[in-house]
């Protein structure tokens, strides 16, 4: 007997679960577009020095740059890197070669000539975009690294909600920390249109990291606390889908676009909507029972049988029925917990140890990936295909989960995204389309592993420390997503250590998935106990110790009974 079991008899997945799973999961459209936003934000527009004034330049030579054609203005000022036969970047010609844009001049000095770097800035190309950071505050040639560092700012912000939004959840509740991050993100993600300065940029990115994590967090939990059990694998997969889809909006929105400070307030406006019809929500009815308010409880309940056609079902739930059916849950609520008990006891501490690693290589190699899509072509249409590969390998992650299990799904995704990286070292950089195409399966398979790891570890910890557990976890996440950019400057040592750094990571954390218990099919874990008697190794120990438990708590209330009537019968002489 437990919520489970209420929830069967409430309507199970009704019109109530339609609702709510639909709501939380709308959001989720936009937050492939906080993650991946600085791929087009911060995008790197094609540039070059700026040309000087020629009249400057060429001395007694009467030559105007209306008598030139671009291509030759840009022979006679900027050099051509030999390697990839294009205009460099970040350097110019101290004096202009006409010889090299077909200028017959006389006198013309043809020794190697000297260059200088781009003294009165530089001139981007409006192509493919129109404006980015980098062409906004110059972060190009030694301030290049200034355009990664704002990403790692921003994942820095959704580690820190994560540590902070998941421990405030356990406390306050889901849906005002829900109702709160929508706000927050509404907000500060729209005043970013307005940072005068890269410094402000980076302040703004990272607060609403905060708010991105807070929604992530408490959307997974209210979806799970309210789903019966057999309809999680489903649920789950299927809404993961919201966020797949995001990705290919976001690719046809930057393209519509192409200017940061509108992409911007086109990505985060929305959130306003969505923070004013989250009053709808109901609270987690397991929450409100572990934290003593059980009254509060019934009445969300209450709401949710009506909803789906079960008026019956107000009458007979009631403070008694509610007892019967959560005893061990309310017993609990009289604990406190804190993070230390995500690893005080055997099965906790494996659990989180497991999950730690398998949050951080699926983050690792997803944004090692997805976080460098300029390299490969278009930047839009890549965008596009790689949200488009996460349908069909979300499927294939769907019928696993359903057929083989959470635990072998999450050690396969993992597997195989690090053989498909692996793979990608033995193929010569002139074979570019086999090279995209392996790394598009490899990001379809870090895709589904997150699917996974999302569901699997809302499965895994139990109520009291659901939110405490996916923020402790998650925030190695975080710490993957920050160092994936960072790796990617191991190229210049070696060509092929990124790719045995990201394929490593995956390989160690998909030995560990198999450490991990399986949750197909089994209920929500209320307490640690519970988390504790269904994953240990030694269940008849902890049974034992459980009944030792029993029968002591019953000497001392017999103890205190005898006490009771020795005094009353005091009193009564």
């Amino acid at each position: 007997m437990g919520f489970s079991d209420i929830l069967d008899e409430i309507g199970g997945f009704g019109r109530f679960q339609w609702i709510h799973v639909t709501l939380l999961s709308i959001p989720g459209l936009l937050m492939a577009s906080q993650n991946l936003l600085n791929n087009f934000a911060g995008g790197i527009p094609g540039h070059h020095c700026t040309i000087p004034n020629i009249s400057n330049r060429t001395n007694d030579q009467n030559i105007t740059a209306e008598q030139l054609s671009t291509d030759q203005l840009l022979r006679a000022f900027i050099p051509v890197d030999k390697r990839s036969s294009k205009f460099t970047k970040c350097t110019r010609y101290v004096e202009p070669q006409w010889h090299l844009a077909g200028v017959n001049i006389t006198g013309t000095n043809f020794t190697e000539p000297e260059t200088e770097t781009c003294l009165d800035g530089w001139t981007y190309q409006k192509t493919e975009f129109i404006s980015t950071i980098v062409s906004e505050w110059d972060l190009v040639c030694t301030l290049q690294p200034l355009k990664q560092m704002t990403q790692t700012i921003y994942m820095g912000g959704v580690l820190s909600g994560a540590i902070i939004f998941g421990g405030l959840s356990d406390k306050f509740g889901r849906r005002a920390l829900l109702i709160w991050s929508y706000f927050q993100l509404a907000v500060l993600g729209t005043f970013t249109t307005f940072a005068t300065s890269y410094v402000a940029y980076c302040v703004l990115r990272f607060l609403s990291g905060m708010a991105v994590s807070g929604i992530i967090l408490n959307v997974v939990s209210l979806k799970v606390e309210w789903i019966p059990t057999k309809t999680r694998t489903l649920v789950g997969t299927l809404t993961s889908f919201f966020f797949t889809f995001g990705q290919m909006i976001l690719a046809g929105v930057a393209y519509s676009v192409k200017d940061w400070r509108k992409l911007h307030v086109a990505v985060c406006s929305p959130y306003f909507v969505f923070a004013l019809y989250s009053w709808w929500y109901s609270e987690s009815a397991r929450w409100l029972v572990l934290n003593g308010r059980s009254e509060e409880a019934i009445k969300q309940i209450h709401r949710v049988a009506r909803i789906n056609g079960k008026p019956e079902m107000v009458e007979k739930i009631n403070m008694e029925y509610l007892k019967s059916h959560m005893h061990k849950e309310m017993q609990s609520s009289k604990t406190t917990h804190t993070a230390y008990d995500l690893l005080r006891t055997p099965v906790m501490r494996r659990i989180s140890i497991c999950l730690v690693a398998v949050w951080f290589s699926t983050s690792f190699a997803y944004y090692g990936l997805a976080m460098d899509l300029q390299k490969f072509g278009n930047i839009y249409v890549m965008q596009l295909i790689f949200g488009a590969v996460d349908f069909p390998a979300k499927l294939i992650a769907l019928a696993m989960l359903s057929y083989l299990g959470r635990r072998i799904t999450q050690a396969s995704c993992l597997l195989i995204s690090a053989v498909l990286i692996f793979a990608n070292i033995f193929i010569s950089k002139e074979f570019q389309t086999a090279r995209t195409v392996l790394a598009v399966l490899g990001k379809g398979f870090t895709s589904s592993s997150f699917t996974c790891v999302y569901l699997f570890t809302g499965e895994l910890y139990p109520t009291v420390l659901r939110q405490t557990g996916m923020g402790f976890t998650s925030t190695m996440s975080r710490i993957g997503s920050m160092a994936a950019p960072a790796v990617l400057i191991l190229d210049e040592v070696l060509p092929a250590l990124p790719s045995i750094v990201y394929g490593g990571a995956a390989v160690i954390a998909g030995v560990f998935a198999f450490f991990l218990p399986e949750t197909l099919n089994v209920p929500l874990p209320e307490t640690v106990d519970d988390v504790e008697e269904k994953w240990s190794k030694k269940p008849h120990v902890q049974k034992q110790i459980e009944k030792e438990s029993v029968a002591l708590q019953d000497m001392k209330e017999g103890g205190a009974e005898c006490e009771d009537g020795k005094t009353s019968g005091l009193n009564a002489l």
